[in-house]
């Protein structure tokens, strides 16, 4: 019994040290290459040794055995001695091609699959602009610090918030600082008082004062064509939206919020293909709309979705009063910290903005509930012909580790998992596998969701998108 254990703990203890070996070569790809690592779509960039060996472990999903720790840091010492340009690279993917492919030469097998990045110019990056600091611009704030990369993708530039008291810069960094539910910031932050800027582990915002966007000159603090995403959620068509193009500094401009009238809502990975060049003003749509849509698309493909209803059970949100006061909208004046609040959503009807086969297929409607993130999508679904469970949870559980849409879909099957499991979850949408049920045409699925770091994630998925910087995907992804 003994050696069995020591067994164990000797086999624990060499994948951690692979594990361990892989860090630097991941970081210094990552910060010199913008080569950004994952397994199975979870990232590996910034990770601890335990984080990594847990992502492999995803691998008995699909081949029913863990991903050998020896194949993957092989690849990743393969792509140090390669040096690619900016690509994302799945190794368990590429691993299994590899193997797959009855090449002996791995080095020869990634050059190939790599030849679009090995002659990647690199960029000077592209300015960021967030006009708002709430919850959803904090997190952008993180998550693109987090992405700095090489410094030749994103660059957080400056923020623009309405002056609240007279240490409003010294409250601003402590609120990025930290987090009551998204924890501390992962790194150091500094006040430049007398520069009114905040310095975040190397990168420098410039915090702006200003309640009117027509009175912003970007260019005076070096912001030349900049993305400005609009966190205020204050206009929601394009014409108030255009204030923004006018100061000099900004090119394009991306809502964090519904878009009204025929602004292109965009959910990435389902229709994040229509965004052109003249797309000047686009919307990111909801955090619901973000987090059923690619489920939805997905179920309509496989099985055909004739008609169903949409009920989210979501966590209250800054717009409600925390103990009942006066509010214009119905019944969000009661306490969020003691009711459940049936309100609306306009998430089912939204969905067809991204995908126009759903056009009058859905309704939906909404509970608040007194958590402070994370939420559940509840899809009520008939489709043209008979489905079973299995063939539901097989198809989203597929597409959740090899599927185009796997850095959207994410699927779990754990007779414990509650809402807190789900905080800081980059994807945008989470099936609870044990939860589906299905009779004849008809089925229920349910989707977790972080409302605000996963929809923040899709956000910055876009604002890549824009600025041209989103890296390849290693392996190419298709449906």
């Amino acid at each position: 019994m003994k050696q069995r254990a020591d067994a164990h703990l000797e086999a624990w203890n060499a994948k951690q040290q692979l594990a361990e070996q892989m860090i630097p070569q991941i970081g210094q790809l990552y910060r010199g290459r913008d080569v950004v690592m994952s397994v199975h779509g979870r990232s590996l960039v910034g990770r601890s040794a335990i984080d990594i060996i847990r992502a492999h472990s995803y691998a008995r999903k699909i081949d029913e055995v863990e991903l050998p720790l020896t194949e993957t840091s092989a690849i990743v010492e393969a792509l140090t001695a390669i040096q690619p340009g900016p690509v994302s690279v799945d190794l368990a993917l590429l691993a299994k091609g590899f193997r797959e492919s009855g090449q002996s030469d791995l080095v020869a097998f990634l050059r190939e699959q790599l030849a679009p990045a090995l002659d990647a110019d690199q960029s000077t990056g592209t300015d960021v602009v967030l006009y708002g600091f709430g919850r959803i611009g904090r997190l952008l704030a993180r998550i693109i610090i987090d992405h700095s990369g090489s410094g030749n993708t994103l660059n957080l530039r400056a923020i623009v918030v309405r002056k609240g008291a007279e240490n409003d810069l010294v409250k601003r960094a402590n609120l990025l600082r930290r987090d009551s539910v998204h924890g501390p910031f992962n790194g150091t932050i500094k006040v430049l008082e007398d520069e009114n800027a905040i310095l975040a582990n190397g990168v420098r915002i410039q915090v702006i004062y200003s309640d009117d966007p027509s009175t912003v000159d970007y260019s005076q603090y070096g912001i030349e064509n900049a993305i400005l995403v609009d966190n205020t959620g204050r206009w929601r068509d394009a014409e108030g939206l255009e204030q923004h193009l006018k100061n000099p500094g900004i090119s394009r401009v991306l809502l964090t919020a519904p878009g009204k009238g025929d602004m292109l809502n965009v959910v990435y990975g389902v229709n994040s293909d229509k965004i052109t060049d003249s797309d000047r003003i686009v919307s990111a749509a909801s955090c619901t709309t973000n987090a059923i849509t690619p489920v939805l698309k997905v179920l309509n493909d496989s099985f055909g979705v004739t008609k169903g209803h949409v009920e989210t059970v979501h966590a209250y949100t800054n717009d409600q009063n925390l103990i009942d006061n006066f509010h214009k909208g119905d019944r969000r004046g009661r306490s969020a910290a003691l009711n459940m609040v049936l309100t609306e959503t306009g998430a089912a009807s939204a969905v067809a903005k991204a995908l126009p086969e759903f056009a009058g297929k859905l309704t939906g409607n909404a509970i608040r509930v007194p958590t402070p993130d994370v939420s559940m999508a509840v899809l009520n679904l008939q489709f043209d012909r008979d489905v079973t469970r299995e063939e539901i949870n097989g198809r989203l559980s597929e597409v959740s580790l090899t599927g185009a849409l796997r850095t959207q879909i994410d699927y779990v099957e754990s007779p414990e998992i509650v809402s807190t499991d789900f905080v800081g979850s980059n994807r945008a949408g989470i099936v609870d596998g044990l939860a589906t049920i299905s009779s004849g045409d008809s089925a229920v699925v349910y989707v977790w969701y972080d409302n605000e770091y996963g929809y923040s994630c899709q956000v910055v998925r876009i604002i890549e998108q824009l600025a041209g910087s989103h890296p390849a995907q290693l392996p190419a992804r298709t449906q």
